[in-house]
């Protein structure tokens, strides 16, 4: 059948759910209608007290401890977690196989190294560390910034009133976000969680000491993630996981753990930053600013500048892109960015120059001017 393991081809299709060094583990494709229909019989058949001992399990796709083929590494094809391959001569006793090629990929995340993800799901806790909003800001634009579906869990929801959470909800909606509050240890909504992820591939995020491992842990039983605590002196949690790993959800698809860290990085161009916050989006649908390339800074008649909660946010945010763009242009051409600066008795030497224009703040006085311009306009 189609999407079925075929043991006696040499060719087979598979996920890479984990890289090890030089080695790659692929979770070979099964039939998984076939094992669905084989579940729903069962079903059936227990409830008319009808279990025949003869009808089997569905099996459990192997893993293969898999190489790369010489030609991939030659022509540079990467193998990332979460890739769709095509292994060639299965050694069955050994547990071994070969990668003789890469299907196209659907989406591609860099930090972390992962491919074909659905969606993305951060995870903060409410208490024990403290929920830092500056913190869950910059990990929400990381998360926009990959154009996948961002999912928020706020784990540790015992450890507060449910006025509190109220408080926080009401709070998070002002951003543009439902979040939806658990607690892995009370087991709060955990069923609801599964629900999400079923049938995808999901990466986890999130600052360490949150409960990621935990919730991974009670998702799926034998996943075994070893579990940090939250140091006591910077109030964050201590890292626990090392590396990138898919693990089998019970009800089908995929879950991606990865390494905690506590600020992520930002890496858009300072024109699209803007688009990653979904209050000031909204802004933007409702109305436009008057100048295509606004920065939403100094400019005026700027429909997003205003009392937002996360505009400082933005701001900060903004500046760090601008000095990353800025820098990425120094690199590209370093002479683009400097100037020849004539020191007197035949002497110059080279000096950097200002930012691009375009990421000048505004003067006061252009400021004052462009008011009473438009003062004029109006009388």
């Amino acid at each position: 059948m189609k999407g079925e393991v075929d043991y006696t081809t040499e060719e087979l299709l598979g996920t890479v759910v984990a890289v090890q060094a030089n080695f790659y583990k692929v979770q070979l494709v099964q039939e998984y209608g076939k094992m669905r229909e084989m579940r729903e019989m069962r079903e059936i058949r227990e409830m008319r007290g009808q279990n025949p001992p003869h009808l089997p399990h569905p099996p459990h796709p192997p893993i293969l401890l898999c190489t790369r083929r010489t030609r991939l590494k030659k022509i540079g094809q990467q193998v990332m977690v979460g890739d769709r391959v095509v292994v060639e001569e299965p050694d069955w006793a050994g547990g071994r196989g070969a990668i003789a090629d890469v299907l196209p990929r659907e989406t591609q995340l860099d930090r972390p190294p992962i491919a074909n993800t659905n969606q993305i799901l951060l995870v903060f806790a409410v208490a024990d560390p403290p929920l830092e909003p500056y913190q869950l800001s910059r990990f929400l634009v990381k998360a926009e910034s990959t154009d996948l579906d961002v999912i928020l869990y706020l784990n540790k929801s015992d450890l507060v009133s449910p006025q509190e959470q109220q408080q926080i909800s009401d709070r998070l909606l002002a951003w543009g976000y439902q979040p939806l509050f658990i607690s892995v240890q009370n087991q709060i909504n955990i069923d609801q969680v599964a629900k999400y992820l079923n049938n995808k591939i999901t990466v986890i995020a999130g600052p360490s000491g949150v409960g990621k491992s935990s919730l991974i842990n009670a998702l799926i039983p034998n996943a075994n993630l070893r579990v940090g605590e939250v140091s006591g002196k910077l109030a964050r949690g201590r890292h626990t996981t090392r590396h990138v790993e898919l693990f089998e959800l019970p009800g089908g698809g995929l879950l991606a753990d990865t390494p905690g860290f506590n600020q992520p990085d930002l890496d858009c161009a300072p024109e699209e930053l803007v688009y990653y916050f979904p209050e000031a989006r909204k802004r933007l649908v409702d109305a436009s600013c008057r100048f295509s390339d606004c920065l939403h800074r100094d400019e005026p008649d700027c429909v997003v500048r205003g009392d937002w909660e996360r505009y400082q946010h933005y701001l900060e945010f903004l500046d760090e892109a601008i000095a990353r763009q800025t820098q990425l242009n120094q690199q590209a051409d370093p002479e683009s960015t400097l100037k020849l600066k004539t020191k007197g008795k035949g002497q110059s030497q080279y000096e950097p120059k200002l930012e691009s224009k375009k990421y000048r703040r505004v003067s006061r006085r252009t400021q004052l001017q462009a008011l009473q311009d438009l003062y004029k306009d109006e009388e």
